[in-house]
């Protein structure tokens, strides 16, 4: 296979368009369909279908099955690329949710790949918990980083980090009290954000009482965003709490309660059928966490 036929095969599976595709790799439209008919005419199958009247591609069947086969052969190409320009070099694919690669993850891989003597070549990704799992199973990620413990086939679970939860505001409209009861805070004006399921049960019985928030978001960016407007408040793990505080004006405070919002538990997650090198770049990564996490005041 070429590689720039499926690199234009997953360009077009994301953008479901001929000409998105073609202004993506700034190239002609006519040249997005020929390279997808070559792919296709190797293949011995369709891989997508137009409808007369509809601008949007769809998959057929076997170019559904195509699509996990396609990144796993682009990733391999990577992999031997690496291998031929710097056989000393580690190739590692990490996989993590938004709020860790927004916060605590960032400042790990600038450490890494500013440190000439750590020989690890990165590769690194942002998705939900759930998708890690499939995209660890499908060897698409070779470490992942998630919040939920699931029970997957072949695939390994260890915590690595646990974190407090704290109650922020925006400081202009903030109760500035050094521990605050949630009965004082205004339901109405809270940015709800979903760690894990423990902290949505715990959440349902001492805040929401089953109701849904006036205001969910699912991204750093967002809940940042949404924390700027006066009286807004959210339940965050230190990690996020410590980006926070470094962008923009907020006010921190413990949660008086008695019950106390579970920790979030972030999990590391790989297939226990890595190959030899691959566990030395894991290793080599886990390593550097735990260094890192140390030098932050985190606790393992």
């Amino acid at each position: 296979m070429n590689q720039v036929d499926v690199e234009t095969f997953l360009m077009l599976v994301k953008t479901e368009n001929i000409t998105k595709t073609a202004q993506n790799l700034f190239v002609s439209q006519p040249t997005v369909s020929h390279r997808l008919k070559l792919l296709e005419d190797e293949l011995g199958v369709p891989l997508l279908i137009r409808k007369k009247g509809h601008k949007r591609l769809e998959l057929t069947p076997k170019g559904e099955e195509f699509v996990p086969i396609a990144e796993r052969w682009l990733a391999l190409m990577d992999e031997t690329r690496m291998l031929k320009s710097k056989s000393d070099l580690l190739y590692l694919s990490v996989g993590c949710t938004d709020t860790l690669n927004a916060t605590i993850f960032k400042g790990l891989y600038r450490k890494i790949l500013q440190d000439e003597s750590i020989p690890l070549h990165l590769n690194i990704s942002t998705h939900y918990s759930y998708v890690l799992y499939e995209n660890v199973q499908n060897y698409l990620v070779d470490a992942g980083f998630v919040y939920h413990y699931l029970h997957f086939k072949n695939i390994v679970a260890e915590p690595v980090l646990h974190e407090k939860m704290y109650l922020v505001q925006e400081a202009g409209g903030a109760i500035r009290k050094e521990k605050l009861y949630l009965r004082e805070m205004n339901p109405d004006s809270e940015v709800y954000f979903t760690w894990e399921t423990n902290f949505q049960t715990w959440h349902e019985q001492m805040i929401s009482g089953g109701n849904r928030a006036s205001l969910e978001v699912d991204t750093f960016s967002l809940l940042s965003e949404f924390l700027k407007d006066r009286g807004k408040w959210t339940i965050a793990p230190r990690s996020v709490v410590d980006e926070l505080s470094k962008i923009q004006n907020i006010y921190v405070s413990q949660i008086a309660d008695r019950r106390q919002p579970p920790e979030r538990v972030t999990y590391m997650i790989m297939r226990s059928d890595v190959s030899e090198s691959r566990k030395k770049a894991i290793a080599l990564f886990r390593e550097q966490m735990r260094n890192y996490f140390r030098e932050l005041g985190y606790e393992e």
